[in-house]
């Protein structure tokens, strides 16, 4: 069972940290930008309790301590073990088999001081094992999803990104996407490996969440130690809420090991309706992997209790006979993110990252 995470229980970034009056660059905080208030019944052990929530909107980020029940979380480390030699197998003969429209969306990899590196795993569901959707089908995603977007919640993206051992690169800072913050927007973060301070763990500037960040200043001004900074320790199955305009990032490492994270988003269709950046039909392709997660939690689970979904009926999806169609949903536009890289003179609008 999940508990709110105590801020001072947080490892705090210390020794740099610099008084307000002689630093340049700052965090920025917006006090006037408040979520839409969602009430739903909690009526599971999984919904997420007033204080939580409220934890998570005002610091933009919630940690749920071995929230992931041991049977599926096995399932979902071999699944993420699979995922990876399913990857480089299609490397190997990517020319032959892999149109590059597919291996693009598919697998990223990268060349790091003169060697090939894999980081990442986007279409979970699709990839030969039923682990990814069992998660999306779980009371401890879909109650939590409930929570923070109401009743009419839509999965938008599940990837899984990932350190090999020995690849410390770092994550720079980033806020994933930004919006104009009217609804909650979230990644439900599952680790499936330790993750500790000085070998990769990630660090969250709390309240950072209300408005874009100037990464570059602060970066410059800072590096890693920017003020009121903490560092989230995880261990496998914990699970790690973050609003996506929250700052984030994780310094380089060396000789670290293997640390893989599940990354599912979430919004409320209302947000997406009235703000884009998708179509209707798009979020009812999406809302299709509901019902079929639930019947594969079902089938996997089933002495357990599954999750009462209360849809409202005017968007409840009609499930198609083609599993792989509803399955694989191609994102054709990504909301801006925020983040600065090398090279970077005015951040513009990059793919999402974790």
């Amino acid at each position: 069972m999940g508990f709110l995470e105590n801020p001072q229980g947080a490892s705090v970034i210390a020794g740099n940290r610099k008084e307000a009056s002689t630093a340049k660059a700052s965090i920025k905080i917006d006090p006037r930008k408040r979520i839409q208030t969602v009430r739903v019944n909690q009526s599971s052990p999984y919904h997420l309790s007033d204080e939580q929530i409220e934890f998570f909107d005002e610091n933009g980020y919630l940690i749920l301590r071995g929230w992931i029940p041991q049977p599926l979380l096995s399932r979902l480390q071999e699944a993420g073990q699979g995922w990876i030699e399913r990857g480089w197998t299609q490397f190997e003969s990517k020319s032959e088999h892999t149109s590059k429209a597919r291996w693009d969306a598919d697998w990223a990899f990268a060349e790091r001081e003169g060697n090939t590196v894999m980081w990442r795993v986007n279409y979970l569901h699709d990839k030969g094992f039923a682990a990814s959707l069992e998660l999306l089908g779980s009371p401890q995603m879909l109650a939590v999803a409930e929570s923070l977007c109401g009743k009419n919640f839509v999965p938008t993206y599940e990837s899984m990104v990932f350190k090999q051992e020995g690849d410390g690169k770092e994550v720079v800072w980033h806020q994933d996407a930004i919006h104009p913050r009217n609804y909650r927007i979230f990644n439900l973060d599952v680790y499936l490996d330790s993750s500790r301070d000085g070998a990769g763990a990630l660090l969250v500037v709390p309240k950072s969440q209300t408005t874009r960040q100037e990464f570059c200043d602060l970066a410059d001004e800072f590096g890693w130690a920017v003020p009121d900074a903490v560092v989230v320790e995880m261990e496998p199955g914990d699970v790690l809420l973050h609003d996506v305009m929250v700052a984030h990032g994780s310094p380089a490492t060396h000789g670290a090991a293997l640390r893989r994270t599940l990354y599912y988003e979430f919004r409320p269709i209302e947000q997406i309706l009235n703000e884009g950046p998708w179509e209707r039909d798009w979020i009812d392709k999406r809302i299709r992997l509901v019902p079929l997660a639930l019947r594969a939690f079902e089938r996997q689970f089933p002495d357990d209790a599954g999750f009462d979904w209360n849809i409202s009926e005017n968007l409840r999806p009609h499930i198609g006979s083609d599993d792989a169609a509803e399955l694989r949903i191609a994102h054709t536009v990504h909301t801006e993110s925020a983040f600065c890289s090398a090279g970077d003179v005015i951040p513009g609008k990059v793919p999402k990252q974790p």
